[in-house]
Order: structure tokens, then sequence, then C-alpha cells
């Protein structure tokens, strides 16, 4: 069985749990070295989590030899930069979501590694998580009848970075114009599409309600999918307490969920009443990067791709279009 030898470009939090150990976790795979900007971040990294090899120079990483697969988990305003790099290197990527900022970007991307013939992959690890494959199950047994609509509800208070006004890259207009939109909406978005196909038409309202920062901070929007499934959303980043709502109605009955808490998932289908827990793992990228193994080893086509993820920064831009 041949052995992938990975790479990370920004070390950061996400790679702590959520992503990086997920790697050193799946058989085929080595985490062989890590890159930050910051040596000393990077050395740190490299030790506590027992990678051989750590730099503070992307292209160094990037061209190394011994590396065959890239995994990019820089803030999203940089994806596009180093993605290139990696498919004029002819290596494997995955790159952390959203891919990038633009839908345009996101063929840029897409055409440089099909030019290659080069694997592409995109972090929206929730295509490959059991509690979302048991709804999309629900779903395609015809659990709850034809879908008619999918609504969702998503807020929570401001964080204490920004109501103190210290820098945030993540509601800062030049990398993220929708701030927390662009972060966690996408992640829902793309979401939908796998459960229910892809949209065809979205549009949308955003604002600045708070003043808090450059960013957008309350979102709305309706969509269509190709089914002719309608959807709409409400993302806002200032009230009270968090809510994350999901609603899928049916000709014969409702399924309620969460994107990112861990409730139950619920069916009800006339008196019939089914409530599960699925918990996620430990590291929450984990079957996502298996998967890439598998998709690798052609035993699996994975379901987040470049070719995906682009169709989810086209919704995006269309909802933020008129801003």
């Amino acid at each position: 069985m041949k052995t992938y030898h990975w790479g990370i470009i920004g070390c950061g939090k996400v790679t702590e749990v959520k992503s990086g150990p997920a790697y050193q976790k799946t058989e085929g795979f080595e985490l062989t070295a890590v890159m930050r900007r910051d040596a000393e971040k990077a050395e740190d990294y490299a030790k506590r989590h027992n990678v051989p090899k750590f730099y503070s120079d992307a292209d160094q990483l990037i061209n190394n030899p011994e590396i065959d697969a890239i995994y990019i988990a820089t803030p999203p305003d940089t994806h596009t930069f180093y993605a290139l790099k990696v498919a004029k290197a002819g290596k494997i990527c995955c790159i952390e979501k959203p891919m990038a900022p633009t839908h345009h970007d996101c063929l840029t991307i897409n055409a440089a590694f099909k030019a290659k013939n080069l694997p592409l992959f995109v972090a929206y690890y929730r295509r490959s998580l059991p509690r979302f494959d048991k709804i999309k199950s629900w779903i395609d047994a015809d659990s709850i009848g034809e879908i008619r609509h999918i609504n969702w509800i998503l807020t929570k208070p401001a964080n204490a970075i920004d109501t103190s006004k210290a820098y945030n890259w993540r509601t800062d207009a030049k990398i993220a114009p929708a701030g927390y939109f662009d972060d966690l909406a996408s992640h829902g978005l793309d979401l939908f599409a796998y459960l229910l196909g892809d949209i065809s038409k979205a549009i949308g309202i955003a604002t600045n309600q708070q003043g808090l920062y450059s960013a957008k901070d309350a979102v709305t929007a309706n969509w269509l999918h190709h089914s002719g499934i309608t959807g709409t959303g409400s993302w806002n980043f200032g009230t009270e307490k968090r809510e994350d709502n999901v609603e899928i109605f049916g000709s014969k009955g409702k399924i309620k969920f969460s994107v990112f808490n861990e409730q139950p998932i619920v069916l009800e289908n006339g008196e019939k009443h089914k409530s599960l827990v699925i918990e996620h793992p430990k590291n929450i990228q984990l079957y996502h990067v298996q998967n890439i193994k598998k998709h690798l080893e052609s035993e699996f086509i994975h379901p987040s791709t470049g070719e995906t993820a682009a169709k989810t920064a086209w919704v995006m831009d269309q909802i933020l279009k008129a801003d």
C-alpha cells in the first residue's frame, strides 16, 4: 500500500484537533511537514504533534520532493495563491473551506489542477460525517415524502474579540466580506447541496447592524435547488443567544437538525417520531480525510472536491451579489 506524505501550510488553531491529527490517524497517510510564517510557532506545533519537519517558508514545503500532498489551512484570502503553487508543483491538495473568496477564484484553482490531472479536495467535512449521512439516508428513503422546503436559522452573540474591537481576520471585509457568514454559512449551504442537490438560484440581503467590524454581520437569503426545492436562511451574529436550527419540510413529514451543534437529529412522519444522537469523532475531519485516502486508492468518490466547493462559492456570491 502506498504511503502518502502530507504537509500542512498554515498550522494554526483549526489544525490542532479538528484536522491535523486526522492525517496522522489515517492508514497510509503520514504528516511529514508543517509550515507557519512564525518559525517558532511552526517548530512548536511540529514538536507537540511529532511532525518530522517544519518550515516558515511555504515554497520550501511545497517543493520538498518527499511531500506528495498538501493541506492548505490558511485564511481564505491566500488559498488561491498557495493552491496555484501546489498545482504547479504537481501535488495532491486539500484546501480548507471556504475554498476561495470568490467563485471566480475557485474556477481558477480548479482549472490549474485539472490541467495537471491532480486530485483536489476541499474541507467541507460535513459531507463525510455519519450524522449527516443518516439524514441523507432518510431523504433518499422517502421518509418524509417529496421534499418541499428547507429553512436554516443561525444566530449567536458577538464574540468578545469583536466587542473589544481587537483584530479578527474572520471579520475583516478584505479577507471575509461577509464575516462569519463566509466562515459558517458556507458549511450549511454546501451540506444542503449534498443532501438535496445543487442550488440553481440564490438571492440575498446583507448588512452590518452592529458596526463592530468591517464585514457584514447579518444576512438573509432565498434559494432554489435544481429539483424545485425552495430554501430560506437567516444568519445574524449579534443576537442574545446562539441558535442553530434546520428544518426540512416534506409532503409526509419533517426532519430537524443542527449544522454545528451536536443535538439529536429528528425525523417526524405522521405519528412517528425518531430522535438519534450520532456523535462526531474527536478529530472532526477524520472521516473526510479517510475518504481522501479511499478516493486516491480508487475505492470511493470523495463527496467534497474542488468542483463541488466551487458550486458552494457560486451560491455565496449570488447571496452577496447585491452588496
